[in-house]
């Protein structure tokens, strides 16, 4: 039942208006652990012998990962590496990567993550400093001889077979784990594999353990660049423990423990290790590995293993959709939440995607939520009875504070009132790897708090329901702001016909300096052409909304797991230049 709701002052940091959606006992069961990851992980385990994690046909059990993580933290004091190091690994998301992300927090450094060019990924370790990183065994020698010319003198190269069996991959998962493998195998006295490494801790004599600190780097990722200079985040314990306590609850009521699958995303991504690794691990779901899957057959691993819980992305429900495996009889009722993160969902995406999984027996209700790597992943929830449309992302998590100020300023604004997205909560990052970066994402307040200026723009109405609307102010030559989200949302709104998919792209005007104009990309179903929907198109945009050209496409093109705004945005700069 829903709470009964105090007079408003008209300031959404001060009303707290999405608290009436979380009953009184639930407000008083969550609270900050303020323990480190090994201490919560074991306070909520099931058992030491319990199966945590389960890696194509091999189910890991607590003690195993808890035993593993004690000798590569001898492993990393062996190397070299000790408290305030950064302990660069490039690894998918396979049992060795958990086991590291504990080893690092004993011994008081942090994992550096970053899966981006080889170029990008060199930059990072000099940045580091260290001497050695961790990757896997299909490393070209191209790319080993790149790291040595960056001052890495040592190698620890792991299997992704070190746990689980090709018995256990399928044929199409071999062949892509397969495809990894080049013709230039490293060879060089420098590398150490997985076994020899946490042998090589048995002899080292010093201390091991650092001093506990939970406000200490623990994890470094680096943005994907998708929509902009990819940059280093950096997090503790504390913050990605108090994203993840506030979830912890969000869970679906089933008998027996439910299972969480994880396909094709690394973790890189500062989204993957707390909400989609952490977050199942300390809840009691069995979390399925599952890094080697192509991206072009997640549907068929969501079919094998008929996963209770499987974090999606809009590319991922598109896949499914577009591979057409998924055939009218597929009964998908094993799954017991839906609810793509990464970007954003339009009105007619979230109808398709909704569509869909009630063609195959599945009626949960479809969610969008909200967050960032710099937030830890996740602000919102979708707590709230308001429809899951026109860019409402749910209401904010019960540690968090969010609102709207004037961009640009820190001034807050108040219902209904467009402005920048800011978050004041114990989840946001440390900061970043520049101080410049940092100051300008975090600000002091007159509040006397730090807030996350997020650089979205949104509003958020009485109840405390967060709307998203687009990515920074892009006026337009003329009058009018080009706000992705509510554009985007006019057409799917019109129902035009012919429309199967559609989104805008937003790019400078390159004959007026500081203003943007819009671009509409559609995709059409057999038989319709631009002419059949351009006069319904601009029928229902406003006049300043008109795009400067509709351009068809096949299908939308991701990259990075994101609809490929900025290759799309590079094509059209070089198309005037």
């Amino acid at each position: 039942m829903m709470k009964e709701q105090a007079k408003l002052t008209g300031k959404p940091s001060i009303d707290r208006p999405w608290l009436k959606y979380y009953p009184e006992q639930l407000l008083q069961m969550i609270h900050r652990p303020l323990c480190t990851v090994t201490e919560y992980l074991k306070n909520l385990c099931p058992g030491m012998d319990v199966a945590a994690v389960e890696y194509y046909g091999e189910q890991i059990s607590w003690g195993t990962i808890f035993d593993e993580a004690d000798k590569a933290a001898r492993g990393l004091r062996a190397l070299g590496f000790g408290e305030g190091d950064q302990i660069p690994i490039f690894l998918k998301l396979v049992p060795e990567f958990l086991t590291l992300l504990l080893a690092a927090e004993k011994i008081g450094a942090s994992l550096l993550c970053r899966d981006n060019t080889l170029e990008e990924n060199v930059e990072a370790v000099v940045k580091s400093g260290a001497s050695a990183i961790i990757a896997h065994d299909y490393m070209s020698q191209e790319e080993l001889d790149a790291f040595q010319k960056a001052g890495v003198k040592h190698f620890v190269l792991v299997n992704p077979l070190q746990r689980g069996s090709r018995d256990g991959m399928p044929d199409y998962i071999q062949s892509c784990l397969d495809a990894l493998y080049t013709q230039d195998p490293v060879v060089s006295p420098t590398v150490l594999c997985w076994d020899d490494f946490l042998k090589s801790g048995e002899s080292f004599t010093g201390t091991v353990e650092a001093p506990v600190d939970i406000d200490r780097p623990l994890f470094r990722a680096y943005t994907s660049g998708s929509t902009g200079p990819s940059k280093q985040v950096i997090h503790s314990a504390n913050t990605m423990l108090s994203t993840v306590c506030q979830m912890n609850f969000y869970s679906e009521n089933t008998e027996g423990r439910s299972t969480w699958l994880v396909t094709c995303l690394p973790p890189a991504l500062v989204a993957v290790v707390v909400s989609m690794v952490l977050l199942p691990l300390s809840s009691n779901r069995l979390l399925i590995m599952d890094p080697f899957v192509s991206d072009k057959d997640v549907d068929l691993e969501l079919m094998r293993y008929k996963a209770n819980n499987w974090p999606t992305i809009p590319m991922f429900i598109e896949i499914v959709m577009r591979n057409g495996r998924m055939g009218a009889g597929y009964d998908l009722s094993h799954l017991l939440a839906m609810g793509p993160g990464c970007e954003a969902f339009n009105n007619i995406q979230i109808q398709r995607a909704q569509n869909f999984l009630h063609q195959h027996n599945c009626n949960i209700r479809l969610t969008t939520g909200y967050g960032c790597s710099e937030a830890g992943s996740s602000i919102t929830l979708p707590m709230s009875p308001h429809p899951i449309a026109d860019g409402n992302v749910g209401v904010p998590m019960p540690l968090n504070t969010v609102s709207i100020f004037k961009p640009g300023t820190q001034e807050e604004l108040t219902y209904g009132e467009v402005g920048e997205i800011c978050i004041y909560g114990p989840g946001n990052m440390l900061g970043y790897d520049d101080e410049e970066s940092t100051s300008k994402a975090l600000q002091l307040h007159p509040d006397g708090k730090v807030w996350l200026h997020m650089g979205d723009l949104g509003c958020m109405n009485e109840d405390g329901v967060l709307y998203v609307m687009t990515r920074g102010a892009s006026p337009r030559y003329g009058g009018g702001d080009l706000a992705v989200q509510p554009m985007e949302n006019l057409v799917a709104d019109a129902r035009i016909d012919g429309i199967d998919d559609e989104f805008f792209v937003v790019v400078p005007d390159h004959k007026h300096p500081g203003y943007f104009v819009p671009y509409l990309y559609v995709s059409l179903f057999d038989g319709y052409t631009v002419d059949d929907i351009q006069d319904q198109v601009t029928d229902c945009l406003e006049e300043y909304m008109y795009p400067v050209e509709i351009i068809p496409i096949p299908e939308r093109p991701f990259f990075h797991f994101k609809t490929n705004r900025i290759g799309l945005v590079r094509e059209l700069q070089e198309r005037y230049a």
